[in-house]
């Protein structure tokens, strides 16, 4: 039963033949049924017509043979009661039938000198329903029934019925029993010939949808398979094209579009190789003027204490800047590797714990009461790159201390038996709805125009973001205007591990569910 549920989800053509099967086998019984019952009706119809006519001359027959006994000496009554009683003398215009006689019941005496019937027929399985009803009206009733054999076999029957009377007053009851044995063979025959033709014809309206349907979705498929080994990078193939009509008109487009979007594709692949390369050659061949100038404004900085103060200040911010560059060549480097998939993972046994210590100390705060831990008791150990972890550990840390206004920061992490998470929550500005569709991008700031504790280059989260997914781990991130944010990196204790759960919710437990608000970067 699955697989016919997966099958009907996925193949049009199953669905539409099932469907055909379906409704053929639903119209074609219908309809075979109401011919069925039509033709067996037509045909006890005329067989009862036929047995009630041929019934009543019999009758009038056995009556005038019956009164003539009264008349011509030469007859004698039981002679005359055995003719009728004779079945099997019949005539090639005449029908299959047995006959019964029965004397009436009659009050002061029995009336049982002629009971008789022909073939081993029963006397009593006459109905009484039909006897009564002979009785009563004095002509020719009839009624179809199941009759009695004296060996126990039973047969459907047309009864004819009629009321007589044998010399000198005695009412008996003749009853013709007209078999439908051969009728019933007919309606057989003709009930499994209908059911045969609604087989055969199921199966070739199947077999015509099958074809026509066929036609119409196997360039779809084509379609279909062509446009998965599209987007999984085969750019070469294409649709096969057969004919004039609408599904080769499509074949042409399909075609058309597929050279289109290799020429979109190889063009900004170019371009983006040219772009690549033009940032990390730029990155490199700064770095030894950045040098040269750093090393100038180290000496200019020895030597402040004996210049003016305007210009004092002015080696200060030289030598920031020249550090702030510096970082942001760094990251521009950082993020060709990313965009080459030259970075590599140099993993190592890591304890979390450890790593987020250093990294606090490591960012010389001035106010280290503003951060509080939570760790477990024992060590946190995972096989990661420590560089990269910690580069993940300082982005957050140092952007919670720009965005917190001053307020708590806290640091948790924990462990489970697949995953290792560390959150960096802080109580500070947060985010809209909007900031968070951009919280990820590179260069982007929330507000550039804000003043902050320390600059940044707007490639932090980017990069984060880009060592989370190296790791084959997730990045999230909650955040409420006025709440703050909290920032959940999860990662494999080991390579190769798939991430199943999250030891630490990205939702704080402390506020209600934001999920227009969270940001999910799960795409690895």
């Amino acid at each position: 039963m699955k697989w016919l549920g997966v099958k009907w989800r996925r193949s049009i053509l199953f669905r539409v033949i099932s469907t055909t099967f379906l409704l053929s086998i639903i119209l074609i019984s219908l309809v075979e049924s109401i011919l069925f019952i039509q033709i067996s009706n037509g045909i006890f119809r005329e067989k009862t017509n036929e047995s009630v006519s041929e019934a009543q001359s019999l009758y009038d027959y056995a009556q005038g043979q019956l009164d003539a006994t009264l008349y011509l000496p030469s007859l004698k009554l039981p002679t005359v009661v055995a003719k009728i009683l004779q079945a099997s003398d019949l005539t090639l215009a005449t029908t299959p039938r047995e006959v019964v006689f029965i004397g009436s019941p009659l009050t002061k005496k029995s009336n049982d000198k002629f009971n008789g019937a022909s073939g081993n027929v029963d006397a009593g399985s006459i109905p009484a329903v039909l006897r009564s009803e002979v009785r009563k009206s004095g002509l020719a009733e009839w009624m179809h029934g199941t009759i009695k054999f004296l060996d126990g076999t039973t047969k459907s029957a047309i009864l004819v019925g009629h009321s007589v009377e044998v010399p000198p007053q005695a009412p008996y009851e003749l009853y013709y029993v007209f078999l439908l044995t051969e009728q019933q063979t007919i309606v057989n025959f003709i009930g499994q010939l209908l059911a045969l033709a609604g087989v055969l014809l199921v199966i070739m309206i199947g077999g015509i949808s099958w074809y026509v349907i066929r036609q119409a979705i196997n360039p779809v498929r084509d379609a279909a398979e062509i446009a998965e080994q599209l987007t999984a990078g085969d750019l070469n193939r294409r649709m096969q094209v057969v004919g004039q009509d609408e599904m080769a008109r499509l074949a042409i487009s399909f075609n058309e579009m597929a050279v289109s979007m290799q020429n979109q594709i190889s063009r900004l692949e170019n371009l983006s190789r040219l772009q690549q390369r033009f940032v990390s050659d730029v990155s490199h061949e700064l770095r030894t003027p950045l040098t040269t100038i750093r090393m100038a404004s180290e000496v200019i900085a020895e030597s402040k204490d004996r210049m003016d103060p305007a210009v004092a200040r002015s080696a200060e911010l030289l030598q920031s800047q020249i550090a702030r560059f510096e970082t942001l060549l760094t990251d521009l480097l950082e993020v060709s590797r990313f965009d080459a998939s030259a970075s590599i993972l140099e993993l190592k046994e890591t304890d979390f714990k450890i790593l987020v210590i250093q990294t606090i100390d490591q960012l010389h705060l001035g106010n280290v009461e503003q951060i509080r831990t939570q760790f477990p008791d024992g060590p946190v150990i995972a096989s990661v790159d420590p560089r990269r972890i910690e580069r993940i550990l300082r982005n957050l840390i140092s952007n919670a201390i720009d965005h917190s206004e001053g307020k708590l920061i806290e640091i948790t992490v924990k462990q489970s038996e697949r995953e290792v998470a560390v959150s960096v929550r802080d109580h500070g500005i947060g985010f809209t709805e909007r900031e968070s569709e951009r919280l990820f991008d590179r260069f982007w700031r929330a507000d550039p125009s804000r003043s902050r504790l320390r600059g940044g280059t707007g490639l932090g989260l980017s990069i984060s973001l880009d060592d989370a997914k190296l790791h084959q781990g997730t990045l999230k991130a909650w955040g409420a205007p006025g709440k703050g944010a909290n920032f959940v990196l999860t990662l494999p204790i080991a390579p190769g591990i798939p991430i199943q759960g999250e030891p630490i919710p990205v939702n704080p437990q402390d506020e209600p569910s934001t999920s227009f608000l969270t940001f999910d970067e799960d795409d690895v």
